[in-house]
């Protein structure tokens, strides 16, 4: 069983086909799906939920989908519309018992979005309530062009106010060096590989890859986007994520099935959750 840690179900690019996607997923041995609940802005960060909410009871009565399971959080790029009442929304949602995940959080210089300074304290205070709700948290992190500055904020602000919890979390869609990656993993991250690792000028990424231990990785999508070769350019979905299994398989020198093995036991021990998910 493969599971798909970061897909942002709710997006508006399934609408047409959201459950026979979610079937694809099952038929290439995905068992569970982490959705992604940001939105298209902070008020949207419940939409994760509502579709695991939708599919799941049908999959209990035996459709052929994933188990889902959802986050919720404020994306970078809309750090500016926190407020109290975008506060408490997160923390009603991480009540949740199917909202096993704060994010996607973190710091982005590489778009224009919010101010880094007003990124910098949104990032803080939704820790702040993750840590209260003792749920792990799913990383964005970009820096500007080949710059480690965002990742130089992100572990100075990790550092002081997430290492203390103990709860780890989620590197998502890794895109930094090795150095990065160490420091991620020396804070009880995991760093989970996307589609972009297929990618013929991924070598960078590929050489962090191999030198990442089994028990420290995971396999996402991101899907609706960074599909994998050879479907770069379509639209993304969680069945996808089996191409970026096998070739960090390669890298790794391992079989298909310990990278699954491997990734789902991972999952299973950073969110606390027993063994008998999916398929």
């Amino acid at each position: 069983m493969l599971i798909d840690s970061h897909a942002h179900l709710d997006s508006e690019r399934y609408a047409d086909d959201r459950a026979a996607m979610l079937t694809r997923a099952w038929e290439a041995g995905v068992g569970a799906v982490l959705a992604i609940g940001i939105g298209e802005n902070a008020s949207g960060m419940g939409g994760a939920l509502e579709v695991c909410r939708e599919f799941n009871p049908q999959a209990a009565l035996g459709a052929r989908f994933p188990r889902l399971y959802a986050s919720a959080g404020v994306y970078p790029h809309n750090t500016h519309e926190i407020d109290d009442a975008v506060l408490a929304k997160l923390d009603s949602l991480l009540a949740e018992p199917e909202v096993i995940a704060c994010g996607e959080i973190g710091l982005d210089y590489y778009h224009q979005g919010a101010p880094h300074a007003v990124q910098r304290e949104g990032f803080i205070r939704q820790l702040e309530i993750a840590a209260a709700r003792k749920r792990p948290i799913l990383i964005h992190c970009r820096g500007t062009n080949e710059s480690t500055d965002a990742w130089d904020d992100l572990f100075q602000v990790l550092e002081s106010h997430w290492r203390p919890t103990g709860l780890g979390g989620v590197m998502h869609c890794f895109g930094g060096g090795w150095e990065q990656a160490r420091r991620s993993l020396d804070l009880g991250f995991l760093i989970s590989f996307a589609g972009n690792l297929t990618y013929p000028k991924a070598h960078p990424l590929r050489d962090v890859a191999a030198r990442t231990p089994l028990d420290g990785i995971l396999v996402e999508t991101d899907a609706p986007w960074l599909a994998p070769a050879p479907d770069r350019g379509k639209r993304n979905e969680p069945a996808f994520v089996a191409h970026t299994a096998q070739v960090l398989a390669g890298l790794l020198g391992v079989s298909d099935e310990e990278i699954a093995s491997s990734t789902t036991k991972n999952f299973l021990r950073l969110f606390r959750l027993g063994a008998g998910v999916g398929n």
